[in-house]
């Protein structure tokens, strides 16, 4: 026997999921969380719901222990270790865990944006992105980070943040054993392994894994640098740029080191501080070996083998390693000094010129002869007082025979 809703005509094999079905036309919630007064058409939603105040966790992951609070998302868990994506995209054959996912994703081919903003007219392909763009609207930032005090609009944004204070990597690499704070750093680190680079620059040929990557390098050709910063003009290539540049300007360094509390501006630049501590150099010289704490440093440093000078000077074709070497040697054709002594007011091209000169005035002499102690201002000073104790006598007259 089946038992048809009047309202809308689907039919159940039980009366009481007939009752709890009619619910939605009905809007009743009879079952109410104890803890925030929030309702629910079902008993079992209720339960479910109850978990986010308890903290409890019955259902876990057989493969790597991982706990949740719901079934429905422990099944989706379990895709990640099985690699099942039962539903395919008709139109350009992606895989995805969910159905949902597959409807949402062929928007991307339809062009369909359902979701409109009531404030401003933007249209959006998902709800989610509805609700996260309208924040913008309203200013609510509603999660707060206990430790530090930061706000966030989203509840998924604040638990990503916390990882910062707690040093949680919860996403590991299954090819090198690396650890992620988030899924997407995951997801781009594994690029590496795959060699996935879809993306290429017409100009010289490099390749990218993302689109948006390309978009971002081939500025480096077009000099473009369409992000201003409203406080002192300054343009950037990239919008992640300007953001770190701001908090020149707001003085904000959000993200703290736990070993020795130094702060820092982003959570890459903590990272790559806390290497200082672990020791660890994850980036390797295929060349000679050599390890570095951070990928940048590596790809300097492999212009040593290559040769490569990627940065000329436009005056007299001049080429550098490092883009920072070219702006400093570019002060020889503009004769601009920027760094200047408070003291004395001497200008300087370099500012590590202009530390060495100020030692002049403080009186700071920190190289120290191991063999009688006496101290130097300058590096330079102190390996040619050596040669006293070391009798060395490295610049020789032929005409005297000295």
């Amino acid at each position: 026997m089946l038992f048809t809703c009047s309202d809308c005509g689907k039919a159940f094999t039980q009366k009481s999921k007939l009752q709890a079905h009619q619910r939605i036309h009905t809007g009743e919630k009879p079952f109410t969380c104890s803890e925030c007064g929030k309702g629910f058409t079902q008993k079992s939603n209720l339960v479910s719901h109850y978990r986010v105040h308890t903290g409890e966790r019955p259902l876990t992951c057989s493969d790597c222990g991982k706990a949740f609070t719901h079934a429905f998302t422990l099944q989706r868990h379990q895709q990640i270790h099985t690699g099942e994506r039962p539903f395919t995209c008709s139109e350009c054959g992606k895989g995805f865990t969910q159905s949902w996912h597959l409807n949402e994703h062929r928007r991307v081919h339809t062009g369909e944006k359902p979701f409109t903003c009531s404030d401003c007219g933007k249209n959006f392909t998902h709800s989610s992105n509805l609700q996260k763009h309208q924040l913008v609207h309203t200013g609510e930032r509603s999660f707060t980070c206990s430790d530090c005090g930061k706000r966030f609009t989203q509840k998924s944004n604040l638990v990503s943040h916390y990882r910062i204070h707690t040093g949680e990597k919860p996403y590991i690499c299954s090819d090198c054993g690396k650890a992620f704070t988030h899924s997407s750093t995951l997801q781009r680190h594994q690029q590496v392994h795959t060699a996935e680079w879809s993306f290429t620059c017409s100009e010289c040929g490099k390749g990218f894994p993302q689109k948006s990557n390309l978009v971002s390098h081939y500025r480096v050709h077009t000099g473009e640098r369409p992000f201003s910063c409203s406080e002192c003009g300054k343009a950037f290539a990239d919008s992640s740029k300007l953001e770190r540049h701001q908090q020149v300007h707001t003085g904000e360094k959000p993200f703290s080191c736990l070993d020795c509390g130094k702060a820092f501006t982003d959570t890459s630049a903590l990272q790559r501080h806390q290497r200082v501590h672990t020791g660890e150099k994850p980036f390797t010289c295929l060349d000679c070996g050599k390890a570095f704490t951070d990928s940048s440093t590596l790809q300097r440093h492999q212009r040593v083998h290559t040769g490569e000078k990627p940065f000329t000077c436009s005056e007299c074709g001049k080429g550098f390693t490092q883009s920072s070497k070219l702006v400093s040697h570019y002060r020889v054709h503009t004769g601009e000094r920027p760094f200047t002594c408070s003291v004395c007011g001497k200008g300087f091209t370099q500012s590590w010129h202009l530390n060495k000169h100020q030692r002049v005035h403080i009186g700071e002499k920190p190289f120290t002869c191991s063999e009688c102690g006496k101290k130097f201002t300058r590096s330079s000073e102190l390996e040619v007082h050596q040669q006293v104790h070391s009798g060395e006598r490295p610049f020789t007259s032929s005409y005297y025979g000295k």
